[in-house]
């Protein structure tokens, strides 16, 4: 049998025992640890050399030193007790609250989680009550919500493995797309894998007992104080309209500060959450006030054929003008695919192109765009492949944010209820 590598030079700096209330001392975890060989002592244990050592002889060595730490349990779990293991003495542990520590990820935090499964962890915008956390529920009914104080907070999270999800809003039947959750669709790497859109129902809410007449400022998220703002006035109150990062926000804000003075704008929910009374219910200007969502993941879906879906793309083309742009949505206008939105934005990182006249030897400044098209059909189907081989002819830049499931859930006005 081969022997060993020489151990002339190691021994034991200390054999620590690492143990948990309820735990068997059988299974305690020893630790070694090499430091260099004082053969001078003679209390020292000498650990098998190259010239005598065995397998055998090895596992026997190390089989007596275990047996040494468990028989000096009770001295080592006395108070004050100094331990000592080949006259070393042994390292005393503070316990740990091992409740509060964070739970490690599983193999199954690792892997592609169900589209519409329970206990994903969904990052969202806003605090607690806001219309994002109720769109993520909608979108996944068991799901743990995880506020966000920002919207590039929940790409990160998803990023780093803290969320599955994220839901964003990217648009509003009454003020439009939001175009800060567009830009960053296009900084990072995300894949959008559903959409949801959610009724949005505004009320009034202030610190109860505070009496309409004695309001003299209201707070919300912009869209929403612009959303009720022909409301406010016909409800006869003079009040200052101050902006902040959600509606939400703006009820916890004043619940945290006790304000006597100020209302909120924000959903029924944060009322209920924050202990504020419904002054107002349905304030919103137009009763057909809906956001769109979508859900973004790390990895994209596999696109079917067997349901509706939709595909969101951006692209760009290095010749500007109405001409290439036709040819770029004849694409889909020639195979029957329906087109549910277009929206252009600055080319950040080319923003202005320069045109140059040969004869008179002007110049021109022309903005450079991105567009972005949602249009009606799966990546699984040739008709949306071989538009999308034809775009790329005509454009310098083409990318799939995602090929997901359209929402098809009835829609409603929004209602007290929703």
């Amino acid at each position: 049998m081969q022997s060993l590598a020489p151990f002339s030079s190691l021994d034991l700096k200390s054999i620590t025992r690492l143990t948990r209330p309820g735990v068997n001392p059988a299974r305690s975890l020893i630790q070694c640890s090499s430091v260099s060989h004082d053969a001078s002592n003679p209390t020292a244990a000498q650990l098998p050399t190259a010239h005598s050592s065995r397998r055998y002889e090895w596992q026997s060595a190390c089989a007596i030193l275990a047996s040494k730490v468990v028989s000096q349990q009770q001295d080592t779990e006395k108070p004050n007790a100094v331990a000592a293991v080949n006259g070393h003495p042994s390292l005393h542990l503070v316990p740990l609250n091992y409740s509060a520590l964070p739970k490690p990820l599983t193999i199954a935090d690792l892997s592609p989680a169900p589209m519409h499964g329970s206990q994903l962890r969904v990052a969202y915008q806003g605090v607690p009550g806001a219309y994002s956390e109720a769109a993520a529920g909608k979108a996944y009914p068991k799901c743990e919500a995880i506020p966000c104080d920002q919207f590039e907070v929940a790409f990160q999270a998803v990023e780093l493995w803290v969320a599955d999800r994220a839901v964003l809003p990217v648009e509003n039947s009454l003020g439009g797309s939001i175009h800060r959750n567009y830009d960053l669709l296009l900084r990072h790497r995300l894949h959008i894998v559903g959409e949801v859109q959610l009724p949005v129902h505004h009320c009034l809410l202030a610190l109860p007992g505070v009496r309409r007449e004695h309001l003299r400022r209201v707070i919300s998220h912009p869209q929403a104080l612009s959303q009720c703002e022909h409301t406010l006035t016909r409800m006869g109150l003079s009040v200052a309209r101050e902006a902040v990062d959600d509606t939400a926000g703006a009820a916890e804000y004043i619940a945290a500060n006790a304000l006597p003075d100020t209302a909120a704008i924000a959903s029924a929910r944060a009322a209920e959450l924050y202990g504020l009374k419904v002054v107002a219910d349905g304030i919103q200007n137009d009763s057909s006030n809906v956001t769109r969502f979508v859900m973004l993941a790390r990895e994209p879906i596999i696109p079917r054929t067997d349901r509706p879906f939709k595909t969101s793309i951006v692209f760009a083309h290095e010749k500007q003008g109405t001409s290439v742009l036709f040819k770029v949505l004849s694409a889909f206008a020639f195979r029957d695919i329906s087109l549910t939105k277009i929206e252009s934005r600055p080319h950040r990182s080319c923003p202005i192109r320069i045109v140059g006249d040969a004869d008179t030897g002007a110049t021109a400044k022309h903005f450079e765009y991105l567009y972005y098209i949602d249009f009606e059909a799966s990546m699984a189907e040739a008709r949306a492949q071989n538009a999308l081989s034809e775009v790329q002819e005509f454009t310098s830049f083409l990318r799939v944010l995602g090929s997901y499931p359209m929402d098809m859930t009835p829609w409603a006005p929004s209602s007290p209820q929703d």
